[in-house]
């Protein structure tokens, strides 16, 4: 996924009539892209501490995309073709947040 379609999505996550789950979705994009810097920044020992954590918070992301998605589709009401695009693969969902972040970043300038 390119910067360009998340900020598609992001657009769309902000006309959604959902706004509770995609500011839970917004939140865990946000502390799992936080983690995955940090781990980045971390030496080996530093990497396994927060290993756990990182992991949860993306399972987290997961978990809110999916919900966000459920509904969104609930009755045909909203488009949620998004959550087919970013796929199943945790790397590409994890790489979904860390844009979606970016995308966030840029608006707020």
């Amino acid at each position: 996924m390119e910067l360009f379609e998340a900020h598609t999505i992001y657009e769309q996550f902000q006309k959604s009539k959902y706004q509770s789950l995609v500011k839970s979705l917004t939140k865990y994009a946000i502390n799992y892209s936080r983690l995955r810097v940090e781990w980045l920044l971390l030496d080996t020992e530093g990497r396994i501490e927060i290993d756990e954590e990182r992991t949860r918070a993306h399972n987290s992301f997961i978990s809110a995309s999916d919900a966000l998605a459920r509904n969104m589709m609930k009755e045909g009401n909203e488009n949620a073709s998004w959550r087919t695009k970013i796929g199943t693969d945790r790397k590409d969902i994890g790489d979904f947040a860390v844009l979606l972040v970016a995308v966030m970043g840029i608006k707020a300038r």
